[in-house]
């Protein structure tokens, strides 16, 4: 069993950044691969950002590339994803998950949840 708790959203202007943290505990965190994904009102869960479990392999979704970084530190079992140039299209419930193997975009593959932490932008 793994659990993951979110923590860093909040309230942020248009070009501004933010960095939302997910702590891991319980077993073997750093044997799984994680993802960040999120979830806007009234839409489907979406994928954002995928990290092998070492950190050397990462992945994007084309709407956050280039915008968003995600990396990991297994020694304190934290997830991180570091979102700049924020746009209001941005606004979402960001949730944080592990996975033991499947396709990394699917939130089906993923065994593991946190419950999220809200962001918005404002424009």
């Amino acid at each position: 069993q793994v659990q993951l708790v979110e923590s860093g959203g909040g309230l942020m202007q248009a070009g501004g950044s933010l960095k939302l943290s997910c702590a891991a505990s319980g077993h073997n965190f750093d044997t799984y691969s994680a993802g960040w994904f999120r979830q806007a009102l009234g839409k489907e869960r979406e994928f954002v950002a995928f990290i092998n479990w070492s950190g050397d392999d990462t992945r994007y979704a084309t709407s956050v590339k280039d915008r968003f970084t995600i990396s990991r530190d297994n020694s304190e079992n934290t997830l991180y994803l570091q979102m700049d140039a924020l746009k209001p299209e941005d606004t979402a419930v960001y949730y944080c998950a592990a996975r033991s193997s499947g396709n990394y975009i699917s939130a089906r593959t993923y065994e593991y949840w946190g419950r999220g932490t809200p962001v918005t932008v404002s424009s």
